[in-house]
């Protein structure tokens, strides 16, 4: 199983961005499809996440400005940036898992794609 993400790249601040993920080599479908971040210096942490059913969670530097969504008949999963600001800047990676009896299980990682936000 491979998830290939895409859509990466340089921005303006105020500018959007669209990443994409898709899964490959798989014929499940993940019941959770997530996008994380790691900012220079920082830990990877959650940007925002979506369950098979749709259900959404953000972080909250993101709410407001940052869509997830996913195709279940596709296997895919992205993330619509808008407003992006310097501090959106990152390496942002997809992971498809699993989310079930209130529990989130992360499980294969993309190779992550970088943003770089400018102001």
């Amino acid at each position: 199983v491979q998830l290939q993400a895409s859509g990466g790249g340089s921005a303006q601040a105020g500018e959007s961005l669209r990443l994409s993920c898709e899964v490959f080599g798989s014929p499940n479908i993940y019941s959770l499809m997530s996008w994380y971040r790691q900012r220079p210096g920082k830990e990877r942490e959650l940007v925002a996440d979506i369950t098979y059913r749709g259900v959404i969670d953000y972080a909250d530097a993101v709410k407001g400005r940052f869509f997830i969504d996913r195709d279940n008949a596709k296997n895919e999963a992205s993330l619509q940036m808008s407003d992006l600001k310097p501090e959106d800047t990152a390496v942002y990676y997809c992971n498809a898992g699993y989310a079930g009896g209130g529990e989130k299980v992360l499980g294969v990682w993309g190779q992550g794609t970088q943003v770089t936000v400018s102001s």
